[in-house]
């Protein structure tokens, strides 16, 4: 399978994450991530129970792993608490143009074009139209933004987390994709972690374990392991620009679910996002 479509199941599997999070919001976030985080490793178990190496990475690589997949959700939270949320998912959906930018700076041999840099930016403008027409325009998404605005620190924080994570796992020792079990073992833990320390307790019912297994075995668990295939294969100038399909199709999908119509911002948003996955897909 091509690093294309490694990267476009990540996205599919992300773009569900909305819908299920939405189904699942009475749930404290370090609770719903820390257990889908654990669920979503459990498939690479036997491989670690049948091969020591499925696990065995360098201290440093894990580190690596820790500081994307916790370190993301945790500033994400963060900003999430403390900026207005439909800002924060915009300045946190920074991280497809991060990863183009950044590319050349944290990957040796890798040069930006403007061709590049122009599908980026029409990328996060779809975005942009995307999340902000899906909650009733730009005028009542913007108000309070400055009571909150602190709040976007962490977001940005969280874009870069993400965007230099996915660069640098191409700069440690070369790791199997199973490792990526024990990252999401060890994040899962200390999201738990964070749930014992500053969100109360809560009852789950069997509906919620249900949801929670769907989100760790789709969203937070087979996406990872599927987005780790596509940079170990790709481009990830490419995969970076193509990344923008996901805040597109996870409002899709929601609004679909919901019962909401699709609205014209959401196709304006397609064209540009498609336009841009087409334009980087033929930069080189």
């Amino acid at each position: 399978m091509s690093s294309t479509l490694y990267a476009l199941l990540a996205i599919a599997l992300w773009a569900t994450l909305a819908s299920l999070g939405t189904a699942l919001s009475h749930l404290p976030p370090f609770l719903l991530t820390g257990l889908a985080l654990i669920v979503g490793s459990v498939p690479s178990w036997p491989l670690a129970l049948r091969d020591r190496a499925a696990w065995k990475v360098p201290p440093r690589t894990l580190a690596l792993g820790i500081y994307g997949l916790f370190g993301f959700h945790f500033l994400l939270f963060i900003a999430l608490r403390h900026a207005p949320p439909v800002e924060a998912n915009l300045v946190n959906y920074l991280w497809p143009l991060l990863m183009v930018v950044l590319a050349p700076v944290l990957l040796p041999g890798v040069s930006l074009r403007p061709l590049h840099v122009v599908a980026a930016l029409l990328g996060f403008a779809g975005a942009v139209i995307a999340i902000l027409g899906a909650r009733g325009g730009a005028a009542s998404a913007l108000s309070d933004t400055a009571a909150g605005y602190w709040g976007f620190l962490p977001a940005l924080g969280s874009a870069f987390i993400w965007a230099s994570y996915s660069l640098w796992t191409q700069r440690v020792p070369a790791f199997p994709t199973s490792a990526i079990g024990l990252f999401g073992l060890v994040s899962g833990a200390l999201s738990l972690g964070c749930h014992a320390l500053l969100e109360p307790s809560v009852a789950l019912s069997t509906k919620d374990w249900l949801l929670i297994a769907l989100c760790g075995l789709g969203p937070l668990g087979a996406a990872f392991f599927v987005w780790d295939m596509a940079l170990k294969r790709g481009d990830a100038r490419q995969i970076g620009i193509l990344s923008y399909i996901t805040p597109l199709a996870s409002t899709a999908l929601l609004l679909t679910v919901t019962g909401r119509p699709l609205t014209g911002t959401i196709v304006l948003a397609a064209a540009l996002i498609i336009s841009a996955a087409v334009m980087g897909t033929r930069a080189r």
